[in-house]
């Protein structure tokens, strides 16, 4: 026996698949002998590393674990009572446990396929009425991604609304958070927004103007009645948005009833922790007339084949990947999980609950201002819910001294007032703390709060009390009991197909192993306990693991830096165009605006471009699936003098190393633009190539794909951006902590950093994989793909290859020809997988009828089998169709998928058995997961849309 004191057991070993056995067996049945020849053949010799990246050495996962919580611990973890959107607030157990915690949620995928997404879609239903309900307007989506963005989003929808040919003024009320100001300037620039900043009560409004935001609570948490400002837009036929407070609006009149023609905010304080500054999901609720406008993906409920009810995504029209350069929005993502959270808070609690927490809050405010007030401090907010705002005074530098001893964060404002925002989880301890903070600064004695709150009155206004109900469906008013509740999350959770049961091979939407050891951090207090505008000695922890996660994916993408502050991949797409319309505009060359985009590249591109101020011009692809260089040689000589850029997806949507990528780039640059590499696909490049060296100038990087963020259906995201030397100085800054130089675009997310907390994921994996692990992890994937594609090659056309035979990470199955020899479309072959346990890959993109498959690294080779065997049993049922043996109508694809109840239906009237349908392959039988519904009827819910809880009666139809 050898004897060793060192951890011998390597992360990456679990990360990856299968073992040598395995690989040496698939490199066989693909004609390789070893992997370097498979690379060899697949990634051009012009763009391959020839040294490991300048990476750490791999860690191990204990060690690891034990090496970041001394990182943690450089946290301080105060209490906060700086408010500005972001409060402390309890996470239930039953929710954290059964829900953020848990493998069979969080690695769910969007629910495109709604047959085996109902539970979650039933979730995000809850959500929407949640807001529909506590906003006071009957159309809410699904989420976005902060309130600040939403806000954005919001003030582009009543621009695109505007019938007004000159008016593009919007007004900003002055007491808008400061985070959403910046956002809104962002956003407002590049489309020719005009911004004017004032107050509500004495701006001057007239026809130049097409829309307003105010907040409700505002900035400093007073309330103010808007009622009057609504009307005098009205009459200039101006819209309202209205920025606001869920957990205010339980008690008082929501903004849908004030004349508010959008309502946005963030749902975080309902059961979502501060997390540095996410993920959050925001909430965004409109008008019905604004139902096709609206940003982002709206729940609605149909009916399946056989009438019963059903539920979808709405009105997929809207989707950036249909609309393009047209869509208002290039929103495709959500934070799904978290308006999960958020629903099944409000679930959890009912109304009587969400009101106690929130009369409980008001009253200790309340409470506070009566005791302030007696130690001779003054309170400036005539009406309040939550927040109190202290005039400075002498004391101003001590109360911050004292309070900062007794870990206690308010806010201070620059005029030297402070700001103080009771939450959920403020005790009366604690508010006897803050008592004494301010007792002691003025060198008197302190009060006890349990002794004053006879002497107070509600300090809400009369007239915007609520009177309207909210929550009266049952859902919101039957789960009370942790027991019901336990079992209402597991039985949705059961309706969903997730990577626990099985792999989900979307290409160009990497689903991999999210490892445990990843994600436990982020549940740690020392880092989801963190407010995102905390004093930076506070938040020394999170700095070292910012610094090092950007210094590592600016190594990984071969460039100069990283700003990790997008919170979604199209996010960042539209961060890196600004950043390249900030440097174009730094050496003269601002007038630059062309944005040429390949046909193939995904929806969101032309979208951002589009946000970005440019102009969209699309290029050809060949025959081979690669950019048409004569085409693309055309475009660039014709607009040569305002080319901005090229938007480049690589290795390209159809699967390929495309050869002539550093001639592509070279051609763009050669004529004053700078090339924006998509980095969806970064899967196949990491370790064994990079954007620097195709000769990209920026990227963004799909940190809930490539590195490890897990998809928790939909979201939550990040797409930060690693940049060239030239545009580093332009990366995004932040109104309230600098992330970047002055010459920094402003902010594009509400948080510094985006979604702090789950930036943790990716720099586990980064860490524990180390610079051999990460680049195994391509390899593999490569190698899972080609395998694949050997296996089915030949009972399906493969579209595109590489100019030696192989594809990369991802490949294209052309199914068209189904259509004509069995009836068969692709749609049809996604709903029969279900029927096998897998959910369908990437369908009819970036081909319209086909299947694009990309396996990942972290799938067994057992798995790329049993997913192998469904693609080749469909492909036989589909050639018994084509050789007569069974009715082109009536066959296991178009009646897929099946039910339990299809099954055990006393009614049986099909040419094949129940055998065949629900159990086609030996191993269905132990592996078996029922969708829960028959193949929705999209067109239904098209034409009645319903996007909120009603009773089941209403709309469920009996077959």
């Amino acid at each position: 026996m050898q004897l060793n004191i060192n951890q011998t057991e390597k992360f990456a070993s679990r990360h990856l698949g299968y073992g040598e056995n395995d690989k040496n067996e698939m490199l066989k049945a693909i004609g390789f002998k070893h992997i370097d020849e498979l690379i060899e053949k697949t990634i051009p010799a012009a763009i391959r590393l020839s040294e490991p990246m300048d990476l750490q050495a791999a860690q191990p996962e204990q060690e690891f674990l034990s090496n970041l919580k001394k990182i943690a611990n450089k946290n301080k973890v105060f209490k906060n009572h700086i408010g500005m959107g972001y409060y402390d607030t309890y996470v239930p157990n039953v929710i954290l446990r059964n829900i953020m915690e848990n493998p069979g949620w969080y690695t769910q995928y969007t629910p495109y396929q709604a047959e085996i997404a109902q539970g979650r879609l039933e979730a995000l239903l809850n959500y929407q009425t949640l807001i529909v309900d506590l906003t006071g307007l009957p159309i809410a989506n699904a989420s976005l991604l902060d309130e600040g963005t939403a806000a954005a989003e919001a003030m582009s929808m009543f621009l695109h609304l505007s019938k007004k040919e000159q008016g593009k003024k919007f007004f900003v009320d002055s007491e808008i958070y400061p985070q959403t100001i910046d956002i809104l300037k962002t956003r407002a620039l590049p489309i020719g927004i005009e911004l004017i900043y004032g107050d509500f009560k004495t701006i001057n409004l007239d026809d130049t103007f097409f829309g307003a935001i105010v907040q409700y609570p505002n900035n400093t948490g007073n309330i103010d009645d808007y009622s009057d400002f609504t009307a005098k837009c009205a009459e200039n036929h101006i819209l309202v948005c209205a920025a606001t407070d869920l957990m205010a609006l339980t008690l008082l009149t929501p903004p849908g009833e004030w004349g508010a023609s959008a309502v946005v905010g963030t749902s975080q304080r309902f059961g979502v922790p501060l997390g540095y500054g996410g993920p959050h999901a925001a909430f965004f609720s409109t008008k019905d007339e604004y139902k096709r406008n609206i940003p982002g993906r709206i729940i609605g409920v149909s009916i399946d084949r056989h009438g019963n009810r059903a539920l979808r995504m709405a009105l997929q029209t809207r989707e950036q990947h249909i609309r393009r350069q047209t869509a208002t929005s290039n929103i495709c993502t959500a934070q799904v999980l978290l308006s999960i959270m958020a629903s099944m808070y409000a679930v959890y609690h009912g109304p009587r609950g969400l009101k106690d927490i929130s009369t409980r809050l008001h009253t200790q405010a309340v409470v506070l201002e009566n005791a302030l007030s007696k130690l001779g401090f003054i309170q400036l907010n005539k009406t309040f819910f939550d927040t109190l705002l202290i005039q400075k005074n002498q004391h101003t530098e001590a109360i911050s001294a004292i309070a900062n001893k007794h870990k206690i964060n308010f806010r201070y404002f620059e005029n030297g007032n402070i700001g103080i925002s009771i939450d959920e989880t403020t005790t009366v301890e604690q508010l006897n703390l803050i008592i004494l903070v301010f007792a002691l600064a003025a060198q008197k004695n302190t009060l006890q709060a349990e002794d004053l709150v006879a002497d107070c009155k509600a300090r809400l206004p009369e007239n915007l009390l609520r009177k309207s109900d909210f929550l009266s469906h049952p859902i919101f008013n039957s789960y009370q009991s942790e027991h019901e509740m336990l079992r209402y999350i597991k039985r949705l959770e059961s309706k969903d197909l997730s990577l626990c049961h099985s792999m989900i091979a979307l290409g160009s939407c990497t689903m991999k192993l999210n490892a445990t050891a990843e994600m436990i951090p982020v549940t740690w207090p020392e880092f989801n306990a963190i407010h995102p505008f905390a004093p930076l000695d506070q938040t020394e922890g999170y700095a070292q693991i910012i610094d090092e996660l950007a210094n590592d994916l600016a190594i990984i993408t071969g460039f100069d830096a990283t700003s990790l502050q997008p919170n979604a991949g199209a996010q960042g797409e539209y961060t890196g165009l600004l950043v390249i319309m900030a440097y174009l505009k730094s050496i003269g060359q601002g007038h630059r605006n062309i944005a040429l985009i390949p046909s193939s590249a995904h929806g969101t591109n032309p979208a951002s471009a589009v946000m970005a101020g440019m102009q969209v011009v699309v290029t050809k692809c060949d025959e081979a699936g690669n950019i048409d260089l004569e085409d693309l040689e055309k475009h660039v000589l014709r607009h040569k003098d305002n080319l901005a850029c090229l938007m480049v997806t690589y290795p390209s949507t159809h699967g390929v190393f495309e050869e002539s990528i550093k001639t592509i780039t070279q051609l763009i640059h050669d004529n004053g633009g700078q090339v924006y590499m998509d980095g969806a696909n970064m899967n196949a490049q990491v370790g064994l190539t990079n954007p620097g060296m195709i000769g990209a100038d920026v990227c963004h990087l799909n940190l809930h794909k490539t590195f490890c963020i897990p998809h928790g259906g939909g979201g939550p995201g990040m797409g930060p951006i690693c940049v060239a030397k030239h545009l580093t100085p332009f990366l995004p800054n932040h109104t309230q902590i600098s992330t970047s130089s002055k010459e920094g675009i402003g902010a594009v997310s509400a948080a510094p950093y985006g979604s702090a907390s789950i930036l943790l994921i990716s720099y586990a994996y980064i860490k524990m994989m180390g610079y051999v692990g990460l680049a195994e992890a391509t390899r593999y994937a490569i190698l899972n793909a080609n395998y694949i594609k050997s296996r089915l090659q030949g009972e399906y056309e493969i579209l595109y290859l590489g100019k030696n035979g192989t594809v990369a990470h991802e490949m294209i199955l052309d199914t068209r020809k189904f259509k004509q020899t069995a009836g068969v479309e692709a749609e049809d072959i996604a709903k029969r997988m279900m029927d096998y346990g897998y959910h369908a890959p990437t369908l009819s993109f970036p081909v319209a009828g086909t299947l694009m498959i990309e396996p990942t690294e972290s799938e067994s080779k057992e798995e790329l089998d049993r997913f192998c065997d469904t693609m080749l049993s469909i492909r036989q049922e589909i050639r018994m169709i084509e050789e007569g043996n069974l009715s082109d109508i009536d066959n296991m694809l178009k009646n897929a998928p099946h039910t339990a109840m299809d099954i055990t239906s006393d009614d049986w009237n099909h040419s094949y058995t129940r055998v065949q349908a629900a159990y086609p392959l030996p191993w269905v039988y132990e592996r078996k997961f029922w969708p829960t519904v028959a193949r929705v009827n999209s067109t239904h819910g098209d034409r009645n849309l319903i996007c909120a809880c009603l009773p089941i009666e209403a709309y469920t139809t009996s077959n």
